[in-house]
């Protein structure tokens, strides 16, 4: 891949039902209210336009309050999309769901014949793609997972996502080619040994689920230590309020599917 992996020219999201007061959470942090997800997501959308991309905004789905997180049904990459399997049950038709515009904007579309494998446990790098294990992707649907992504001419790994971690992409993000923002128990654990790593102050451990877009990285504004670390190392950092998806065990990566389409 001769282009970084962070730039992109097209999104997907999808806007917020107003059941998604009733996401799923690993902890209660109290419940999010829709206007203000609606709220996050609008500015979210807003800061992914300034950022260059192309923004395709599919409809709300009352019966499934997670849909707003289109990145764990699926992948997308130049080459081609990959159908998942969620690891939480009542989202497993979510698949369904995001299945036909998937196939009407990208020639290859694969499925994944077995297992469970969540997009929020997938980080794209430009060397490969690594896979974490967590309580919503199995062994099984690693390898399902790094069968399709051969397929698509991707290279990959399966990494473990540290014990009480919802989603690999919890506890890190991609800044640059060259480097990864992580929480210290991921860090620790060596899975990022060729990057260099900079480390998420204690305490704000949630601001490692940012995203980098292009020529700004976005980041969660309840994390000043990190924004002023971002800012300090250089990175254009645009904060965005994430109280209200936080939540309900979300970040910024969770919202879009992402990617560079050479048709644009």
């Amino acid at each position: 891949m001769t282009r970084p992996a962070y730039q992109f020219n097209s999104i997907i999201v999808r806007s917020p039902s107003r059941s998604v007061v009733n996401g799923l959470r690993a902890e209660d942090r109290g419940s999010p209210t829709y206007e203000g997800v609606k709220a996050e997501h609008d500015a979210y959308v807003e800061a992914m336009r300034d950022a260059g991309v192309k923004v395709t905004v599919l409809p709300a789905l009352e019966a499934f309050p997670d849909s707003i997180f289109v990145e764990d049904p699926a992948l997308v990459f130049t080459e081609g999309a990959v159908l998942l399997r969620p690891g939480a049950a009542t989202r497993v038709k979510e698949v369904e769901e995001i299945a036909p515009t998937l196939r009407d904007m990208f020639e290859t579309v694969l499925d994944l014949p077995q297992g469970y494998a969540d997009g929020g446990d997938v980080l794209t790098t430009r060397e490969s793609v690594m896979i974490g294990l967590s309580a919503r992707t199995d062994t099984a649907g690693a390898a399902a997972l790094q069968a399709c992504l051969e397929k698509l001419g991707r290279k990959s790994e399966v990494v473990a996502t540290p014990e009480g971690v919802l989603h690999f992409k919890t506890d890190c993000s991609l800044l640059d080619d060259e480097t990864i923002l992580s929480t210290d128990r991921l860090a620790r654990s060596g899975v990022f040994g060729e990057f260099r790593q900079m480390i998420i102050p204690e305490g704000e451990e949630p601001a490692a689920n940012a995203l980098r877009v292009n020529d700004v990285v976005l980041v969660g504004s309840d994390f000043p230590r990190t924004i002023e670390m971002l800012d300090k190392a250089g990175y254009r950092v645009v904060p965005l309020k994430t109280t209200e998806i936080g939540k309900i065990d979300a970040g910024l990566s969770c919202m879009s599917l992402r990617w560079f389409s050479e048709k644009v």
